[in-house]
């Protein structure tokens, strides 16, 4: 009989950008339902041990550079080989946001967009890739990209990689539920508005909190721990016709 207070027990879950943020409490949230994550870091190796020993050490730790272009198979394949062969779900976590003005040389900018859609869009498309053919065959698995709010509404000039690449990932997502559902592969995006992370308190920093939270009804920026909690109910084999799906989360500042 399940345990109802375990929906995820018996899963594997990679886990990208999961040393600190929104991954970690992802990742802290997946092991109190059951599952066990592979945790996914570029350069935070502390943070990633600290985050396994917090999960009782029932995951694994696996280092990878998506920024480089073979970054994400190498990944993916190093993943398969700790976790003894079988993923049931990948978050799409990873993410940067570079600042980038309008007026900026030419070289600049390019190398802006360039990075920006590596790291968010095309490291994301090619585990994509990985997480299908292996679901192919072994019976099918989830896929989770977390994408933005900015995706939905577009974004300030100064940071225009980061929305355009966001905005990419969730056609991405939208044409794999569309394409490969036939196989038991299930993709949901997730666009969070504002999160309390590291960035957002940088953001506190210079502008203030009442201009982070003046456009968003609620009063507040989302925990981490609520991006979290709907990271995992994604997950739950009983929520397959969450195909396709884009799930906001940003206090109403942006409603479809």
């Amino acid at each position: 009989m399940s345990d109802p207070t375990r929906p995820l027990a018996g899963q594997t879950v990679l886990v990208t950008g999961a040393s600190g943020g929104i991954g970690a409490a992802i990742v802290e949230r997946l092991a109190a339902e059951g599952a066990r994550a592979v945790i996914h870091y570029s350069r935070d190796a502390q943070g990633a041990q600290q985050l396994l020993d917090r999960i009782g050490g029932q995951g694994w730790i696996v280092q990878g550079d998506l920024s480089q272009e073979a970054g994400p198979e190498q990944l993916w394949r190093a993943a398969l080989d700790l976790c003894g062969g079988r993923i049931h779900g990948l978050v799409n976590n990873a993410g940067i946001r570079t600042e980038i003005a309008l007026e900026a040389p030419s070289s600049q900018w390019r190398e802006a967009w360039r990075r920006e859609f590596q790291v968010n869009f095309f490291a994301a498309a090619d585990l994509c890739r990985e997480a299908v053919a292996h679901y192919r065959a072994h019976g099918g698995g989830r896929i989770i990209n977390m994408a933005s709010r900015a995706a939905q509404r577009g974004y300030a000039a100064d940071a225009l990689p980061y929305g355009s690449s966001k905005a990419a990932l969730i056609n991405l997502t939208k044409s794999l539920a569309r394409s490969v559902a036939g196989d038991g592969v299930v993709a949901v995006a997730i666009a969070p508005g504002w999160v309390r992370t590291e960035m957002a308190e940088q953001f506190i920093a210079q502008h203030g909190e009442a201009a982070a939270v003046s456009d968003i009804p609620v009063g507040r920026m989302a925990s981490p721990a609520e991006i979290a909690e709907l990271v995992a109910f994604t997950l739950r084999p009983s929520q397959a016709s969450l195909n396709g799906a884009t799930l906001d989360v940003n206090g109403g500042s942006y409603i479809r």
